[in-house]
C-alpha cells in the first residue's frame, strides 16, 4: 500500500492498534485494514525487586506507556506526514497473573505483585485441593488467598483485582472488564459457559466464610469478554492519559484486554483446536488448545484458554535459552582472545548449525540448563551443569546439540504428559522467539523433542502488541458470526503456514534418548544445588 493512501487511512482511523506490556519492554503497533503494521513505538523498563517482590510502579506504568506512545506518533509522523488523531480500535495485553488490588476509591492498596514472585506455594497448593485443579503460584487468586493467609491488613479493603492489563484498560475507559484469556490467569475458567467457574467461586467463598470479608469473590473480579466482543470506549480523560499531548480523540472502541499467551496464539496463528505454539527464550513454554479436557489436574500442565474461551494446555518452564547464550558468549571470548572478531548474528548461527552436524542422541553427553529452579522438575534452585563421561564423544557438534536439547528438557516432560498420557492431538505447532532466530534448527530439534511439524512464520517476529492489534482489528472488522480462527485465516494470514520441519525420525529417537539419561541425571542436579 502506498505512502498517500496510508496516509488517508490513518486521518479516517481505519486502523487498529495494539499495546502490549511486556517483561522488558512496552510495544505498540498500528495495522492497516489489511492488518499489516505500519507504524511502532517503544519503551524499554525493569522489574523492580523491592522488600521481597518483584513488582513494578504504577508511575513507571503511565510513564513508560505515554513515553511508547508518544514513539508512535513520532513514528506516524514521519512515516506519513499525519499527526495521529483517531485509531479504529486499540487493545492493551500484559504480562499475564499476578496482584494489583484495589479500595472502594480506586487507590492501589499493595505494591504490584508480577508473574515472577514465588511467594504464593501454600495457597496453590491449597486451592488445587480444594479445587481439583492445578492452581500455579502465579494466578491472581493464588496471591490473593497468600495474603489471606499471611492475614494481610489491606484485603478487607479491597474492592476491585485485576491484572496490569485489566488495569490499563479501566483506567482508559472506566470498564472493569477482561478478555477470557487473560482472565484465566486470575481464576479457573468454565469453557462451557466462558466465565469463571461458578463451582470453584463457591468452593473459594466456602473457604474463607469464617473471615467475614466485607466483599465476595464475584464482586471484586472483573466481567469475563470473549474476542469480538466490544470492551468499552475511550473516554476524555483516558485519551489524555494516553496521549499528553492531547491530540488523540475519545469515543474510540476498545475490545477486551489479553494478556501475553492470547496475543502471542493470536499472533501465530494458533487459538484454533489441534494446534499450538511455543515460545522459546530466556524461558520457555507451550500452549497447545485442546478438543476435550484433560483427564485430571497436572502440577506440570497450567489450564488456560484462547482469546475465545477454548480450553488451552500450557507448559511453563523458567529456563531455555539462559546457559546456551552463556557458552556462545564464552567461545566469542575465545575468539576475541586470538584476535577475531565475529557478528553475533554469524557467531550464533555457525554454532547452531554445527549441532545438526552432532549425533542424535548428543553422543553421551549431558546438560542442564537450569539457571534458576525448573518446577516441571521438581527444583526450587538451579545451577547450569554440563556432565560426560570418559568414553561420551566430546566434540563441538555434540557439545551445541546436547545444549539445545536441554534448553527444551523440562519443556518435553511437560509435552509427554499432554502427548503421551492424554493423548492430545496436534497438527502443527507454531514456533516463535530466540531459539528459532537460526533458521531450520531450533526449529528441527523442537519437531524432534515432541514429535510433531513446527512452523515458523516471518511475521510470528512482530509479537504481542501485533497480537493486540489484531484482536482489536477482529472486533471493529468481523462478519457475522466470523470466528477468530477464521478471521485470522482468511484476513490476516490468509493460508499462509509459514515455513514447515517435520520431525526426522532418527532425531525423535535420539531426543528419546538423551531425556533417559536426562531423567536419570536429576540427582546430579540435586547434589549440585546442594553442594554448591
Amino acid at each position: 500500500m502506498n505512502r498517500e493512501k496510508t496516509a488517508e487511512m490513518i486521518q479516517n482511523g481505519q486502523t487498529a492498534l495494539g499495546i502490549e506490556f511486556g517483561s522488558t519492554r512496552i510495544k505498540a503497533v498500528l495495522v492497516d485494514p489489511e492488518n499489516l503494521p505500519i507504524a511502532s513505538g517503544g519503551h524499554d523498563w525493569e522489574n523492580r525487586y523491592e522488600e521481597q517482590i518483584w513488582t513494578y510502579s504504577l508511575g513507571d506504568v503511565w510513564m513508560g506507556l505515554q513515553d511508547c506512545y508518544r514513539k508512535l506518533k513520532e513514528d506516524v509522523k514521519q512515516r506519513y506526514g499525519e499527526t495521529l488523531t483517531a485509531v479504529g480500535s486499540i487493545g492493551f495485553s500484559g504480562m499475564m497473573h499476578g496482584y494489583l488490588p484495589f479500595d472502594a476509591e480506586g487507590q492501589q492498596l499493595t505494591a504490584f505483585r508480577t508473574w515472577r514472585n514465588t511467594m504464593t506455594e501454600e495457597a496453590s497448593l491449597r486451592l488445587s485441593e480444594v479445587f481439583q485443579f492445578h492452581v500455579p503460584q502465579r494466578f491472581s487468586i493464588a496471591h490473593l488467598y497468600q495474603a489471606i493467609l499471611n492475614e494481610e491488613e489491606h484485603v478487607k479493603d479491597i474492592r476491585f483485582l485485576t491484572t496490569l492489563a485489566g488495569y490499563i484498560h479501566w483506567q482508559l475507559t472506566g470498564e472493569k472488564v477482561m478478555g477470557i484469556g487473560e482472565a484465566a490467569g486470575m481464576f479457573p475458567i468454565d469453557s462451557s459457559i466462558k466465565e469463571f467457574d461458578q463451582k470453584m467461586l463457591d468452593q473459594f467463598e466456602d473457604l474463607i466464610a469464617e473471615k467475614e470479608f466485607p466483599w465476595k469473590i464475584r464482586e471484586i473480579l472483573p466481567r469475563v469478554l470473549t474476542a469480538g466482543q466490544q470492551a468499552g470506549t475511550l473516554t476524555k480523560e483516558g485519551a489524555a492519559l494516553l496521549d499528553v499531548e492531547g491530540d488523540l480523540q475519545s469515543g474510540i472502541l476498545l475490545c477486551p484486554p489479553e494478556g501475553d499467551a492470547g496475543t502471542g496464539m493470536t499472533a501465530t496463528n494458533s487459538v484454533a483446536v489441534r494446534t499450538g505454539n511455543v515460545s522459546a527464550g530466556t524461558s520457555v513454554f507451550a500452549m497447545a488448545v485442546l478438543e476435550k479436557p484433560l483427564s485430571k489436574p497436572y502440577e506440570e500442565i497450567d489450564m488456560v484458554t484462547t482469546p475465545t474461551g477454548d480450553p488451552v494446555a500450557m507448559v511453563h518452564c523458567n529456563n531455555c535459552t539462559s546457559d546456551l547464550n552463556a557458552w556462545v558468549s564464552l567461545f566469542r571470548e575465545c575468539l576475541e582472545n586470538f584476535g577475531v572478531t565475529v557478528d553475533p548474528n554469524t557467531l550464533y548461527g555457525n554454532l547452531y548449525r554445527k549441532a545438526l552436524e552432532g549425533d542424535a542422541d548428543c553422543g553421551g553427553l549431558l546438560a542442564y540448563n537450569y539457571f534458576s529452579g525448573e518446577h516441571i522438575t521438581g527444583f526450587e534452585e538451579g545451577r547450569p551443569l554440563f556432565v560426560r563421561k570418559p568414553d561420551s564423544k566430546f566434540d563441538l557438534a555434540n557439545f551445541m546439540r546436547v545444549h539445545l536439547y536441554t534448553s527444551l528438557g523440562a519443556l518435553k516432560t511437560g509435552m509427554d504428559i499432554l502427548l503421551k498420557k492424554e493423548q492430545v492431538c496436534l497438527d502443527k505447532m507454531l514456533g516463535h522467539g530466540g531459539l528459532f532466530k537460526t533458521k531450520g534448527v531450533g526449529q528441527r530439534i523442537m519437531a524432534a523433542a515432541i514429535d510433531t511439524p513446527v512452523f515458523v512464520m516471518e511475521t510470528a517476529g512482530e509479537g504481542g502488541a501485533w497480537g493486540m492489534a489484531l484482536l482489536a482489528s477482529y472486533m471493529k472488522n468481523q462478519k457475522d458470526g466470523e470466528s477468530l480462527a477464521e478471521y485470522l485465516a482468511q484476513k490476516v494470514f490468509q493460508g499462509e503456514e509459514g515455513e514447515k520441519i517435520s520431525p526426522v525420525p532418527e532425531d525423535v529417537k535420539g531426543f528419546e534418548a538423551f531425556m533417559n539419561r536426562y531423567q536419570d541425571g536429576l540427582p546430579i542436579e540435586r547434589a549440585a544445588v546442594e553442594s554448591l
